[in-house]
C-alpha cells in the first residue's frame, strides 16, 4: 500500500482536527487498549480541566518527555523511555501550575512530582501535541467505560492511538501543485513561485524557480526551512537570512535554481516553540539542549517533503546548495540524485558566534 492509501485509511483529517482541539484547550479520546482523556498542559483553562476530570477515572497524571520528566520530578530519569509519567496533587491542578510543568520558560513551581506508570496511549497522546505545534506535555486520565455517547453530547472528539503513532509523513500526504506565478525577485528576475499543498494538513511548502531549473541537467537546489525572524526580520542570531538571500544569488548567477521553502520554522517546531527555544539560550542553553528541554527533538523537519516536490517539478539530478549532511542523505534516501554539494556558510556577525559554533560541533554541519 503506498503512502497516500495508507494515511487515507488513517484518517488523517480526524488527527488534524484532534490536535486542533488539544490546541484550544479541549480534551480528546485517544482510543486504544486503555482509551485516555486527553488535554494539553500548555493549553488547559478551567472548562477543559473540569471536562477532564468528570469524564476520566482517578487524578490526572501528567505525561512529559524524559528531558523536562526529570525537570518536573526533580529527579534523574531514563533516557531510552519516550514518556515520563509524574502524579499531580491536588493543589497543583490549576492553570498556572499545569502550565508552568509544561512550559519551562513559564513561571515554575518548587513543589517536585512523584513518578507514576506511563499509560499505553502516553506516546501517541504526546505525538498528537506535536503534531499541533504544542509543547509535548499532556494531562491525561484513563476514560470512563461508555464515554462514547457522552464525547457525541458534548462535541468531543475520539482518536485511534495507532492512526496517531502511524502517521509520520502526514504532510507530505497527497502533496500538489495548487499555484504558480511568476514573481520577479532583486538581482533575479527570471524567477516565479510555486505553491504545493499536502491535503492531509492543507500545510503549504514553496518552490521558489529561478531561471528554468527543470531543463538543467542537475541544477543548484537549496532546502530553506522558513524563519520568520532571519528571513524576513533580518535576525542577527541565526544565519537564515543571509542563506536564504544568497541561495537565491548564487542559482540566478549560475543561471537557473530552485530553493525549497518549507513549513518547518525552528527545525520543525513552529514559532512559538522557538521563541520558547531563544529565552533558554538566554539563560545558557545552546539550540540543541534549548529544543530538548522543551520536549523536542534535536531536529523535527521532514525532509521527504522535499523529495517529492523535486519530483513533482521534474528534477531528479541536483547539486546541492547545503552545510548539513542530514539534507544530502536525506534527498538520497528519497531517490534524488545528489550529484554535488556546494558549501553555503557565512562568517558569524558577533551574535550568532555560538549559534554557528554548535551547528558544527554537534549538528555536524560542513562549515569550514
Amino acid at each position: 500500500m503506498d503512502t497516500v492509501s495508507t494515511l487515507s485509511a488513517l484518517h488523517p483529517r480526524q488527527i488534524h482536527r484532534a490536535a486542533s482541539d488539544l490546541r484550544r484547550g479541549v480534551p480528546v479520546l485517544l482510543t486504544g487498549s486503555q482509551p485516555l482523556l486527553i488535554l494539553a498542559g500548555e493549553t488547559v483553562g478551567p472548562t477543559g480541566l473540569a471536562e477532564l476530570r468528570a469524564l476520566g477515572l482517578g487524578d490526572p497524571i501528567l505525561l512529559v518527555a524524559p528531558v523536562r520528566g526529570a525537570a518536573v520530578l526533580r529527579r534523574p530519569v531514563e533516557n531510552d523511555a519516550p514518556v515520563v509519567a509524574a502524579r499531580v496533587p491536588e493543589a497543583l491542578l490549576n492553570v498556572a501550575a499545569l502550565r508552568g510543568f509544561a512550559d519551562p520558560t513559564a513561571p515554575q513551581t518548587r513543589t517536585p512530582l512523584e513518578p507514576a506508570a506511563a499509560p499505553p496511549l502516553g506516546l501517541a497522546a504526546l505525538t498528537l501535541a506535536k503534531l499541533g505545534r504544542l509543547l509535548p506535555a499532556i494531562l491525561a486520565v484513563p476514560a470512563r467505560p461508555g464515554i462514547e455517547a457522552t464525547l457525541a453530547e458534548r462535541g468531543l472528539l475520539a482518536v485511534s492511538a495507532a492512526d496517531i503513532l502511524a502517521y509520520p509523513t502526514g504532510d507530505t500526504a497527497g502533496l500538489r501543485k495548487v499555484a504558480s506565478a511568476p514573481v520577479p525577485l532583486n538581482g533575479a528576475p527570471d524567477s516565479r513561485v510555486v505553491a504545493f499543498r499536502a491535503e492531509a494538513s492543507a500545510i503549504e511548502h514553496l518552490a521558489i524557480m529561478v531561471g528554468h531549473p527543470e531543463t538543467a541537467e542537475a541544477p543548484l537546489v537549496r532546502i530553506h526551512s522558513e524563519c520568520f525572524t532571519g528571513d524576513l526580520l533580518g535576525s542577527m542570531r541565526c544565519d537564515c537570512g543571509e542563506q536564504l538571500r544568497g541561495a537565491i544569488q548564487k542559482m540566478a548567477e549560475d543561471g537557473a535554481g530552485v530553493l525549497l521553502y518549507l513549513a518547518q520554522e525552528g527545525r520543525g517546531i513552529g514559532l512559538v516553540n522557538k521563541l520558547r527555544a531563544y529565552t533558554l539560550q538566554d539563560r545558557g542553553l545552546d539550540t540543541l539542549d534549548a529544543n530538548r528541554v522543551l520536549g523536542w527533538g534535536a531536529d523535527e523537519r521532514n525532509f521527504l517533503v522535499a523529495a517529492m516536490m523535486l519530483v513533482e517539478l521534474g528534477i531528479k539530478r541536483v547539486r546541492l546548495l547545503t552545510n548539513n549532511p542530514d539534507k544530502l542523505a536525506a534527498l538520497e534516501a528519497c531517490g534524488v540524485e545528489v550529484v554535488g554539494r556546494e558549501a553555503h556558510a557565512f562568517a558569524p556577525n558577533g551574535v550568532n558566534d555560538e549559534y554557528l559554533a554548535t551547528k558544527a560541533a554537534r549538528f555536524g554541519h560542513m562549515l569550514d
